[in-house]
């Protein structure tokens, strides 16, 4: 098809008539050799996908679901166990992230499938693995997701969860709590959540593996599941309470209608085999509850979702994990960004390649949850994964509008602006973008008992934000109609700067993720660089880089943002990289922080050509889950790189 359309040919032609140096300097050197490294890893269709990898939750759900259904693969089951073993951290408890501080739910799960998995609890690492659970006050203690689990195990009674009714399903939207009030995310997890906890299901557990040990009084007798916290809190608790107490008042036929409309509405958002949502939780409680409605194992649904969740397996030679989710479109995006940067006309048939894959992922008209609160807007957004058309991402959207906005390209026109419409349409009262809704704001349900992962909602952040005004103010330069909505977007960002000059990184850790990803927002706008909004965040960054060079910051600034904001004990390839893009996008490539910056890069890179950065890069969700992209290391420091170069060309 390419070849037919001249448009290989063209790059072809381009590329064989670029000049190069006799002599190559040593930035040369290395961009050439990240490039090459980078082009060498995309598939075949023109994508490029990396790993994705979380804390330990996620293997040892996926031990605890073997047992739960009694399929255990006892091949798969001894790699994930010691995967989990060699995660434990020396004072024995398991982190969110590499060098972060004990979680006890983490820590329980954990414990629950290394013990499944044949570990005696006198093994030196079992002990003191329960002796932090139960210095942290036990296993009643872990978060609602823990205890779920824990109940179908039979390991706590059922009054230790939230009442999560399946007849939340015919609650009317006037109602404080209702689906459309909450995440994409959590609305995936909950539903198959109300099935899993209005039947009460049962694990199968054939080994009748058990962690009372853990609980410091008899689970049954424990009265403390649900801390009281706030004065809606409370309110929210006593609400949960007169609901057990109804529950016998509900109908056959009232109970029968929530089911089949939970059933529904789980198997319409199947998303074959890319799973419910895309994510790992959601494959997950999809799966169990299909069952446990009485889908048979062999029914298309039950082992199209099985293969979702087995999609997600990454298995080596002596250990192996599950992801939480796919990342190509992000991944391809940033990818197909760095190696612009690089050498637009030399790599133009690998991009080429590249776009004409991401248009065949473009959404158009399909059914989508955001179309709940934007009804009036046409489709043109794309998902994080590779097929999750429900669930468009705003930011992975502006960003591979932007990147093929800036192609220069033939037969990417209607691609873009398709996609800038649909991001115009997303934006939120505020003047903000949230990853996936609009105006999802309804902070008061974060009181509620299911909650107490802080994670329900999705608000505007500046990060997303910061993307999306990249995106229309690239669009804008020929096409007016975008101005008014990036106008709001400035407006946003302004007002979410922090007073040190930074912001706030939702989905990048953290300080320096934020405050990068608006300025290269930023620089595609006219606001001068004498603006604040310039000069306040390039002083920020400069206050933050560390002795070496480099930059760094650690997850533990979403808990002490004064310890720990911009700052971590070595510093990252990747971050370094994204303080460095920033700095030259705020005008400052003369400076010698910025050649301080790209000096560290240049002394980190490996011999095949990237760079290995053994750190948690992002949160999923702050305090929460933590994810390493283990593509960041790979395109980010080249972009960098290549933009310094093309900066100083000019």
């Amino acid at each position: 098809m390419l070849n037919e359309s001249g448009q290989y040919a063209e790059c072809i032609s381009i590329a064989s008539n670029s000049t190069t140096k006799a002599t190559k300097s040593k930035l040369d050197i290395a961009i050439d050799k990240a490039q090459e490294k980078l082009l060498s890893l995309q598939d075949k269709d023109g994508f490029w996908v990396f790993e994705l990898e979380a804390d330990c939750t996620i293997p040892s759900e996926y031990i605890m679901m073997m047992h739960y259904l009694d399929d255990i693969n006892e091949e798969l089951q001894a790699k994930l166990a010691n995967y989990i073993r060699t995660r434990q951290s020396e004072e024995g408890h398991y982190p969110l992230f590499a060098g972060g501080e004990g979680d006890i739910s983490c820590s329980i799960k954990a414990y629950y499938a290394l013990k499944m998995a044949g570990d005696l609890i006198d093994a030196p690492h079992m002990q003191k693995l329960r002796a932090y659970i139960l210095d942290q006050g036990g296993a009643a203690k872990a978060n609602v997701f823990t205890r779920i689990a824990l109940a179908t195990f039979e390991q706590l009674p059922w009054r230790g969860v939230p009442y999560i009714p399946v007849e939340i399903m015919l609650l009317p939207k006037w109602f404080p709590f209702h689906l459309d009030k909450v995440s994409y995310w959590s609305r995936t997890v909950m539903v198959p959540l109300f099935i899993i906890c209005t039947y009460k299901a049962k694990a199968i557990n054939p080994h009748n593996i058990s962690i009372r040990e853990l609980f410091l009084i008899d689970p049954d007798k424990e009265k403390q599941y649900f801390p009281k916290r706030t004065f809606l809190n409370k309110c929210f608790l006593a609400l949960d309470k007169f609901g057990r107490m109804t529950r016998p008042f509900i109908s056959k036929k009232m109970h029968k209608s929530a089911t089949d409309k939970a059933d529904a509405w789980i198997t319409e958002r199947l998303n074959g085999e890319d799973g419910l949502g895309g994510i790992f939780p959601a494959m997950v409680n999809s799966y169990e509850a299909l069952i446990l409605l009485g889908y048979p194992k062999d029914h298309e649904h039950v082992i199209t979702a099985r293969k979702a969740i087995d999609k997600l397996l990454v298995i080596n030679k002596d250990d192996a994990y599950c992801q939480p989710c796919l990342s190509p479109i992000w991944d391809t995006g940033l990818a197909a960004m760095a190696l612009q940067e690089a050498d637009k006309h030399r790599n133009c048939q690998s991009l080429t390649k590249a776009y004409d894959w991401f248009k065949t992922k473009q959404l158009s008209d399909e059914p989508g949850d955001w179309r709940i609160a934007k009804p009036e807007i046409d489709g043109g957004g794309w998902a994080f994964q590779f097929e999750n058309p429900h669930y468009p991402d705003v930011d992975d959207t502006a960003l591979v509008a932007f990147v093929m906005a800036d192609a220069d390209l033939p037969g990417l026109e209607e691609s873009i602006h398709r996609a800038t419409r649909w991001v115009v349409g997303m934006q939120s009262k505020n003047g903000g973008y949230g990853a996936f809704d609009v105006d999802n704001t309804n902070y008061y349900l974060d009181e509620i008992p299911f909650a107490d992962h802080g994670a329900l909602l999705d608000p505007p952040t500046a990060d997303v934000s910061g993307r999306c005004a990249m995106l229309l103010a690239k669009a804008a330069q020929n096409h007016a109609e975008y101005l008014p909505a990036l106008e709001r977007t400035i407006n946003y960002i302004r007002e979410e700067q922090e007073q040190d000059g930074s912001w706030f990184g939702r989905w990048g850790t953290n300080y320096i993720y934020g405050t990068w990803s608006v300025l290269i927002g930023l620089e595609q706008t006219d606001i001068e660089k004498t603006d604040p909004l310039f000069t306040k965040a390039a002083s920020y960054l400069k206050s933050v880089q560390r002795e070496d060079g480099g930059w760094g910051e650690d997850n533990k600034s979403y808990y002490d943002i004064k310890k720990y904001a911009g700052k971590y004990h070595f510093s990252t390839s990747f971050q370094t990289a994204w303080a460095v893009i920033g700095l030259i996008a705020a005008g400052e490539v003369s400076s010698p922080e910025v050649k301080a910056g790209i000096d560290f890069i240049l002394r980190e890179q490996q011999a095949d050509g990237v760079w290995n950065d053994e750190c948690f890069t992002a949160p999923g969700f702050p305090k929460v889950f933590y994810l390493k992209y283990h593509g960041y290391d790979k395109f980010f420091p080249l972009w960098a790189l290549a933009r310094y170069r093309n900066e100083l060309k000019k």
